[in-house]
């Protein structure tokens, strides 16, 4: 089990990315249709003035029950224990151990 902290850190990201999505979407579409170098400067310059949790490529996927950040299935969002552990209980529908 990861500790708490870990946890609640990266649900605070989370939150950071969806708040302040639209404002980076905005900025970014701006800086693409700027004109002057001064003025992609300038938007820039906003961009790196939101704080630095409100990107998205600080978020890190984490397994929902143990909450392992390494190992990580997206297809059931699932770390690999406890994907084999649930595979082998037959909790998952449709997967199987395979054979050759």
């Amino acid at each position: 089990m990861a500790k708490k902290a870990l946890i609640q850190r990266e649900l605070k990201r989370q939150k950071c990315v969806a708040q302040f999505a639209e404002k980076r979407k905005a900025l970014k579409q701006a800086i693409k249709e700027a004109s002057s170098l001064q003025e992609k400067l300038n938007l820039h310059r906003k961009l790196q003035q939101l704080p630095r949790n409100s990107s998205a490529v600080r978020l890190h996927n984490r397994c929902r029950v143990t909450g392992r950040p390494k190992g990580y299935f997206r297809d059931f969002g699932l770390s690999r224990h406890v994907l084999r552990e649930m595979a082998h209980d037959c909790v998952l529908p449709g997967v199987t151990k395979s054979s050759f």
